[in-house]
């Protein structure tokens, strides 16, 4: 089954006496334009999503017939978990984690990073409060850089000013 684009969200979805059917997924996946996968039962999928910056999230709906309604599932994995306790901290945390090209997830006030253990001595090294435990990677923080294609950001144009010879 070849699937182009998402329904809907079950937080915002009648369910009549319809089966969920989980597509699990890891977090990385969840930005994937293309992707052949299983649900839970054995539904074979072929995610083909041709828009940019298509982000599935925990709930979205790929599927529904009178039967079945085939659902995003977002997998637990282990994470480090910072929280810090002034913004100066929360900005050198993100500075540092920023500084890696590392995925960011925010969530109760709470930073999450997919677990690695280079960051997490870099972290530890550096005095923060930094926790181990299996979450799902639901908020990721949005970057100031916009997708191919998309109109000029503010960094191109300064870029631009600065570049051009006169």
């Amino acid at each position: 089954m070849i699937i182009k684009e998402k329904i809907g969200n079950l937080n915002s979805f009648t369910i009549n006496n319809q089966k969920i059917d989980h597509l699990q997924l890891e977090w990385f996946e969840t930005n994937k334009r293309i992707l052949h996968k299983k649900t839970q039962t054995g539904i074979e999928l072929v995610l083909k999503f041709l828009q940019e910056n298509q982000q599935l999230t925990q709930g979205d709906i790929l599927y529904q017939d009178e039967s079945t309604i085939i659902v995003v599932d977002i997998k637990g994995c282990d994470v480090l978990v910072i929280k810090p306790n002034t913004m100066f901290e929360m900005a050198s945390i993100c500075y540092e984690i920023g500084n890696k090209h590392l995925p960011l997830f925010y969530e109760n006030d709470e930073l999450l990073i997919p677990f690695e253990q280079p960051i997490y001595k870099l972290l530890t090294a550096q005095g923060y409060n930094v926790q181990v435990d299996k979450r799902k990677l639901l908020q990721p923080l949005k970057t100031t850089v916009l997708p191919h294609g998309s109109s000029e950001t503010l960094f191109s144009k300064i870029l631009k000013l600065t570049t051009t010879n006169e």
